[in-house]
């Protein structure tokens, strides 16, 4: 069996562009963000005991022709790219300009962008579309390519044969997460990344869960999630299941991080929050180690015993997806809250002293309405939150809400393209322009994080000068690109 030469790439920004955050997928870079779920897949590869490279041509800068070059000198077997929507043009241009210079490269993309654009991604023979959940079609396949055996078979795939685009049936999910091997984030031990939220360094991202089992029409957490959704619904018309890492496990990582000097921890679960049971769990070990950390949760999920329990392990900044406060709209969008229950989780987290940051999604529903909107976000500030974050509703392809969008035409000339939800629209409702939403976003934008209030408290919490000229970076480029 041969031994593959493997590079992990996030490949550079195609001149005059920014570059598509990876891991939620659904926003231009505003501060580095570990991609975990890309460094999962390559723990996996390392398990076959294949030579594994990790190239970020992002956060350390490398041109087109640099990387070309680079790659020249080293010699790959195959190169893996995880694609997001908003990455969609800028990666297939990058596989392009590697063909044309390395024509018998593999290359596997991996990701929702490549998953949903497959039959785009597919421009020649020795690209492959990996769909899904990625972690053992990608080492199945590399096996097979190793022992120079046929893989056209497997499942999870989509490839290019005789000019015909061939998608294989779907790939089980995986039931024991346990069974994967701790990220490698050793491959990335030389970027330096912060969170605003946490204002503490070293930092990482952790997931302990797979998916959520909520129905908001519009709704895609994260870009694994979203890879896993589209693949599912593709196939059965319905959410895939959830899976979970247990508890024991979650511990242990947490000590293997503490052990690294990590001091802070990102979880990217779609909903970290599941029982008291669990939560406990995970909590008494972020203390034990003295960690600082953020979480994104459900307002029905926070009960008064796990506020306390948040605020007790050291628990920085939680996420609400609150959306609206319009309880209408809540209801029309199947969020399943009520303004009353995103009150009274407020309410108990700030009663035991745990930041609170709310997300707010404009737009999510023909309901909508500009006093809607600035309603909600006057109700925000009213509330004194620790963070805002607002944000336009995207269509995003194989959720409820764009086939809601397209059967209405909703969307900006009737054909999906990525965006970034920070920044810009392509829905019109007939009383509620792209632009009007654009601009009431970026009026709460600005009202909200240049007001004092909002300046002297986040300046009082940061511990050092570097981590608060990270944040100030991150949140020039939130407002003003």
């Amino acid at each position: 069996m041969k031994k593959l030469k493997i590079l992990f790439l996030v490949p550079p920004a195609v001149e005059g562009t920014h570059p598509a955050e990876r891991s939620s997928g659904c926003t231009r870079v505003v501060y580095p963000t570990p991609n975990i779920y890309e460094l999962q897949v390559a723990a996996c590869v390392r398990q076959t005991d294949f030579d594994v490279s990790y190239w970020d041509c992002v956060n350390h800068p490398l041109s087109e022709e640099t990387l070309l070059n680079r790659m020249g000198k080293e010699s790959f077997d195959v190169v893996l790219m995880w694609t997001v929507n908003l990455s969609v043009a800028n990666d297939i241009h990058i596989c392009q300009r590697i063909h044309s210079q390395f024509p018998t490269v593999w290359i596997m993309m991996l990701g929702p962008g490549a998953g949903w654009f497959y039959t785009d991604c597919l421009k020649d023979e020795h690209t492959i579309v990996i769909h899904g959940e990625p972690e053992q079609t990608v080492v199945e396949f590399l096996n097979l390519l190793a022992a120079d055996s046929d893989w056209h078979d497997i499942s999870g795939i989509s490839y290019l044969l005789n000019g015909a685009i061939k998608r294989n049936g779907m790939r089980k999910l995986m039931k024991d997460l346990d069974a994967l091997p701790m990220p490698a984030r050793d491959l990335i031990a030389d970027t330096d990344y912060r969170n605003p939220k946490l204002k503490v360094s070293p930092y990482t991202t952790m997931v302990t869960s797979r998916n959520c089992p909520f129905h908001c029409i519009y709704c895609v957490p994260s870009s694994l999630t979203f890879a896993r959704e589209i693949e599912n619904r593709h196939y059965t018309g319905k959410k895939p299941p959830i899976a979970f890492r247990s508890e024991e496990k979650v511990t242990e990582e947490i000590a293997l991080l503490h052990a690294q000097g990590y001091k802070a921890i990102g979880f990217v679960d779609d909903n970290f929050i599941w029982n008291e049971k669990r939560t406990r769990a995970i909590c008494e070990a972020l203390r034990q180690y003295q960690m600082v950390w953020s979480c994104q949760a459900r307002v029905d999920a926070v009960t008064e015993p796990i506020a306390k329990m948040l605020g007790e392990s050291g628990c920085q900044a939680v996420d609400l997806g609150v959306e609206s406060f319009n309880d209408d709209i809540l209801q029309f969008i199947h969020k399943d809250i009520t303004s009353r229950q995103i009150y009274q989780a407020i309410d108990w987290l700030k009663k035991y002293h745990v930041p609170v940051k709310l997300n707010i999604l404009i737009g999510t529903s023909p309901l909508e309405t500009p006093d809607t909107i600035r309603d909600t976000i006057k109700k925000a500030k009213k509330l004194k939150a620790d963070q805002l974050m607002i944000n336009i509703v995207s269509p995003f392809p194989g959720t409820e809400f764009y086939s809601m969008a397209k059967e209405n035409g909703w969307i900006i000339d009737n054909q999906y393209r990525p965006t970034d939800v920070q920044k810009e629209s392509i829905l019109n409702y007939p009383h509620l322009s792209a632009r009007k939403m654009e601009s009431l976003l970026f009026w709460g934008n600005l009202s909200y994080y240049l007001s004092p209030r909002f300046v002297v408290t986040q300046i009082r919490r940061f511990r050092s000068w570097k981590d608060f000229f990270h944040a100030l970076k991150a949140l020039k480029i939130k407002l003003f690109g």
